[in-house]
């Protein structure tokens, strides 16, 4: 575990000395970390990130070489420094589990500290749930667009940078990916690791046939043979052919081929026939090239043969949408036991915040199990399930309906209370099981690739009318 106190942003530690310096350290605030609106192709995300925050949370500690640099930009005065010294993390933080899927504007942690506490938090926690819930839904989306096929991780080499090779890889399980060619990663989080050769393997044999041979030697029982070196349907495949009715021969089940250039949809279809009259009906084509789930979609509707998809670029990237847009934001302040809501305003109806203490309800049928809505409400409400509930859009508010026959579940747990951890992370592949599961409470409506149908997130009445009365204050003090 990594001591990360001093991946910050400077101005959160200039902020926590001028509350120490006014006084106000010893109050108490409210965060709520959300994304908003993602774009017209995607609106749902895969929460991801929460273990990785935890161990964050848990390493809080200046160590006196930090003292020693903070001191030396000239910025604090010695008493905040030695309050630093033997500052911890002791607040309370409410998050949703890795795996569930989320909407814009729904808190996806709430930290609830002294102010210095939190607000030290803030950029690492961004970081870290920002990238990880974007590799996640980026991961989801092309686990979808293969519908049911094998999705493989390998973008470890074109990853920006270690970290976001390896807690990509981490977070593209939780999307639904089932294997990694990260072999750090895979050692690190149990993830299944897959990989077998690159064209440099055939290209240093003096032929195709005599480097499968090499392959299937060295690996009889797992052998998987990438046949487009050369040429895919003229020798790539007839050689992986020839050398596959070797083993089979010697007793062995051939794992199958792989593409990795040209037409796929062409090349897998007269493969796949090629193999199927050579008896191999069982061998697996893999794909790969360049892959996200807009290609992935394509490839299915033109009737590729694709039996496993290997997904790096596109995917450790999130290529064309490689920001999540994450942000973090005050929601109350104040003394202990006497907190303050608090609201940002702006022109922008999507950038105003939902004021209070919150969490997160959502409602699912009793006929089919499926979501129906969310309600972001205020922490002390409850939903009465017996009862019809009328919910409205918070913007276009006279859009409305009203649920019956309807379960509630509160999707916020508590992760840390008192500064004390008191939420254990599953492993990696319990998260990946349960990612699985939460999509198959949506519609495919809400999942599609391409311009899918918007989710209700809406707001209880009690916050609705919160919301509505600081705006109003905030109006007036304005004039």
């Amino acid at each position: 575990m990594r001591n990360l106190t001093m991946l910050t942003d400077l101005y959160q530690i200039t902020m926590m000395y001028g509350y120490y310096k006014a006084g106000k350290h010893k109050e108490e605030a409210v965060y709520d970390l959300f994304f908003r609106k993602k774009s017209d192709e995607t609106n749902y995300a895969i929460c991801a990130g929460l273990d990785q925050a935890i161990d964050l949370i848990k390493s809080i500690r200046f160590e006196e070489e930090d003292i020693t640099y903070l001191r030396s930009l000239n910025l604090f005065g010695e008493d905040f420094l030695d309050m630093l010294r033997t500052l911890r993390f002791t607040g309370n933080v409410y998050a949703v589990p890795e795996g569930t899927v989320v909407f814009p504007m729904e808190p996806l942690v709430r930290v609830h500290a002294p102010i210095c506490e939190a607000q030290l938090i803030e950029t690492a926690l961004l970081n870290i749930i920002n990238h990880q819930t974007l590799i996640a839904t980026k991961a989801s989306r092309v686990v979808y667009a293969a519908q049911g096929d094998a999705v493989m991780e390998f973008g470890l080499r074109r990853a920006q940078g270690p970290d976001a090779g390896i807690y990509g890889a981490r977070a593209s399980v939780i999307g639904g990916c089932g294997s990694t060619s990260n072999v750090l990663a895979a050692q690190m989080f149990d993830i299944p690791p897959a990989g077998t050769q690159a064209h440099s393997w055939v290209m240093s044999f003096d032929d195709e046939l005599a480097a499968f041979r090499a392959y299937a030697d060295t690996y009889p029982s797992n052998c998987l043979l990438l046949v487009d070196t050369y040429n895919t349907l003229k020798s790539g495949v007839p050689n992986a052919i020839t050398v596959f009715r070797e083993l089979r021969e010697k007793g062995y089940k051939p794992v199958g081929i792989r593409l990795d250039s040209g037409d796929l949809a062409y090349l897998s279809k007269q493969a796949r026939k090629m193999l199927d009259e050579a008896g191999f009906a069982d061998a697996r084509i893999f794909a790969s090239s360049d892959l996200d789930e807009h290609t992935i979609a394509d490839l299915k509707q033109q009737g590729a043969k694709i039996d496993v998809w290997g997904v790096g670029t596109r995917l450790i990237t999130a290529h064309d949408h490689p920001s999540l847009g994450g942000v973090y934001k005050l929601a109350a302040s104040g003394k202990p036991g006497a907190l303050i809501p608090k609201l940002k305003v702006s022109e922008n109806a999507w950038k105003i915040t939902n004021p209070g203490i919150k969490k997160i309800a959502r409602l699912y049928s009793n006929q089919d199990g499926k979501a129906i809505a969310d309600l972001i409400m205020l922490e002390d409400e409850v939903i009465d399930e017996s009862k019809p509930l009328t919910i409205f859009d918070p913007v276009e508010t006279w859009k409305s309906m009203t649920v019956e026959d309807f379960n509630v579940r509160y999707l916020m747990i508590p992760v840390f209370e008192n500064g004390r951890q008191v939420y254990e992370t599953p492993s990696l592949m319990e998260i990946h099981k349960y990612a699985i599961a939460e999509k198959e409470t949506f519609w495919d409506e809400f999942l599609r690739v391409k311009r899918p149908h918007i989710y209700k997130v809406d707001l209880s009445d009690n916050l609705f009318d919160l919301k509505k009365e600081l705006l109003k204050t905030t109006k007036s003090r304005t004039k």
